[in-house]
């Protein structure tokens, strides 16, 4: 399945529109990731444990979105976007939702 940030795919023709879809993932993070991000946070530098996080959640919404995309009958979906919050009391859950327009080429 094609999916993309565009309106349009380069050399298709969008012959229906589905609808919007969407991928929602929430994720929490553990206190291993926690105390590591705040080393980093003291001695400077990326935080991986929360990067490869963020990657696998961000995955995760797209073939979430891109499912609920087949499930309707699309083989595409365009104008994806991408969106992150930080949810609960201590801001310890992340949650990426991926949103786009199903359609069929």
């Amino acid at each position: 399945m094609i999916s993309t940030t565009t309106p349009t795919i380069e050399g298709k023709i969008v012959k229906e529109y589905k609808g919007i879809v969407f991928g929602e993932v929430i994720s929490g993070v553990n206190f291993v990731k926690d105390f590591a991000a705040g080393l980093t946070d003291f001695f400077g530098g990326r935080s991986k444990s929360y990067e490869g996080e963020l990657i696998q959640a961000r995955e995760n919404a797209i073939t979430e979105m891109e499912e609920r995309a087949r499930q309707i009958g699309a083989n595409a979906v365009v104008g994806v976007d991408i969106d992150y919050e930080v949810l609960g009391q201590g801001g310890n859950m992340l949650m990426v939702t991926a949103s786009g327009t199903a359609v069929v080429i």
